[in-house]
């Protein structure tokens, strides 16, 4: 059997998409004959102190010279470059989205991260992403060459089909994923902000997103706009309470800027809801039209339409909803992804 260290920053038991395909692959990877050891790395990345990056160092440095090691692009991506030199050779790099390409960073902060992972990725000797769309990007502003990068998308479990309530009032909202500027929920205020006629109430799940305030300022918003009474904001939920959540919604909503993929619509599709959401990523572009309508990033004006012309009719949600159930036949599974990336990790030879 195959080894690889499997190297992950921070605690990765948070309810995000990128630890949740983590968490899948290190569980899966032994069943395609990887054995997968979890190398926890500080939390502080994508912005390590000395001391966190020393230790990085020292962790990754003890595994065995001839272990491949996967890295998560949220540590690896932020390496300095001779740190990544140094473990050419032998690094499968996960990338999830490009870390200079998250929403609301300062523009000089930005650059450097850009800087820091085109170097780290050279160094990789191949790189996993989850998305198609991530794959383009880094073939075109990054540098790494195509033969270089496998896609390995998100899979997603067989579910219970969502409660369909053709005439339940108000109908329904849920927005799954962190609070950060990239998730676009101050768009989707503005958005529900101009259809306050229509019967609806919204619900966010997602923890705060490091420090940045957005969650503050969302609040601010939502009461600045009269919505108290209309949108309820949970923090991170248990796996079993968010799937209550998907099976108990209407309509699930995603207004996000930019997503390396956006797991949560396909979790979404697979319990038959029929899905708002901007074109935001791979995950958006590949659902079927017919189960979900799709707008600009950023144009709270078109989800406003989008979202009142689904929670004013019934009948077009139940036939967004039927053409969801039926396209979550057809999604990947978690196994899918794990033997991809087991494959990849076989093909190393440090």
């Amino acid at each position: 059997m195959t080894s690889v260290a499997f190297a992950i920053p921070g605690d990765i038991t948070r309810p995000t998409g990128g630890y949740a395909y983590d968490r899948h692959v290190l569980r899966l990877l032994p069943e395609f004959g990887v054995e997968a050891v979890h190398v926890p790395l500080p939390g502080s990345f994508p912005s390590p102190s000395e001391v966190d990056l020393a230790e990085t160092s020292r962790l990754l440095l003890e595994q065995d010279w001839r272990t491949p090691v996967l890295i998560d692009g949220l540590a690896y991506g932020a390496f300095p470059t001779g740190f990544a030199a140094g473990l050419a050779g032998r690094v499968v790099a996960l990338c999830h989205h490009p870390l200079g390409l998250e929403t609301g960073l300062d523009p000089a902060r930005a650059a450097d991260l850009i800087r820091l992972e085109t170097a780290a990725l050279g160094y990789a000797s191949a790189v996993i992403v989850t998305s198609t769309a991530t794959r383009d990007i880094l073939i075109a502003q990054f540098g790494v060459p195509a033969g270089r990068i496998t896609v390995a998308e998100p899979g997603v479990e067989p579910a219970e089909r969502a409660s369909e309530r053709r005439f339940g009032q108000p109908v329904r909202l849920l927005a799954v994923g962190s609070l950060s500027p990239r998730k676009g929920y101050d768009v989707l205020v503005e958005a529900l902000a101009a259809i306050p006629m229509l019967p609806w109430h919204l619900t966010i799940i997602g923890a705060e997103h490091g420090g940045t305030g957005y969650g503050t300022i969302l609040r601010a918003l939502i009461a600045a706009k009269g919505l108290d009474g209309h949108v309820t904001l949970h923090g991170a939920l248990t796996d079993t309470e968010v799937d209550a959540h998907y099976r108990q919604s209407d309509i699930f909503v995603m207004a996000s800027h930019y997503e390396g993929y956006g797991m949560a619509l396909t979790e979404a599709l697979a319990r038959g809801l029929p899905i708002v959401t901007t074109l935001s990523g791979s995950g958006a572009a590949q659902l079927p039209d017919s189960a979900a309508q799709k707008v600009e990033p950023g144009d709270a004006g078109a989800l406003a339409g989008a979202l009142a012309y689904l929670i004013g009719d019934a009948g077009a949600r139940l036939r967004h909803a039927d053409a969801a159930w039926a396209a979550a036949a057809t999604l990947p599974r978690w196994t899918d992804t794990a033997r991809i990336i087991a494959d990849v990790c076989k093909g190393i030879r440090p």
